[in-house]
C-alpha cells in the first residue's frame, strides 16, 4: 500500500527498477479495506521515486483484483513522459533485460 513508510523511499534511495504490486486488491470480508496499491498510487509513486524501469506485478489472476492491466495502462498513460515511459510489462516465459 501506498504510505508515508513507503513515499519516504524517495528520500533514502535511487531506485533504479520498481516492482509494483498494483491491482488494488481487496476482500470483501474486509470492506474498502485495499491491499495492494491501484493504478493511481502506482503512479504517485512513481513521481516521487522516480525509478527508471517499473515492472507491475500481481495485477490480475484473480477476482480480489480490482483493477487489471487496462486500468494500470490508462494511469500511467495520463502520467508525465518519464513515469509513462518506465512503464515495463513483463509477458511470462519471455526473458526481458531490464534497467537497474
Amino acid at each position: 500500500m501506498l504510505y508515508d513508510g513507503v513515499r519516504a523511499v524517495a528520500d533514502r534511495f535511487d531506485v533504479g527498477t520498481m516492482l509494483l504490486h498494483l491491482g488494488a486488491v481487496q476482500f470483501g470480508i474486509t470492506g474498502p479495506v485495499r491491499y495492494t496499491m491501484s493504478g493511481p498510487d502506482g503512479v504517485e509513486l512513481c513521481k516521487l521515486t522516480r525509478p527508471r524501469t517499473v515492472v507491475p506485478v500481481h495485477y490480475e489472476g484473480w477476482r480480489h483484483f480490482t483493477q487489471g492491466r487496462d486500468t494500470i495502462e490508462r494511469a500511467f498513460a495520463a502520467a508525465p513522459a518519464a513515469v509513462r515511459d518506465s512503464l515495463t510489462w513483463l509477458t511470462p516465459g519471455e526473458p526481458k533485460d531490464l534497467a537497474v
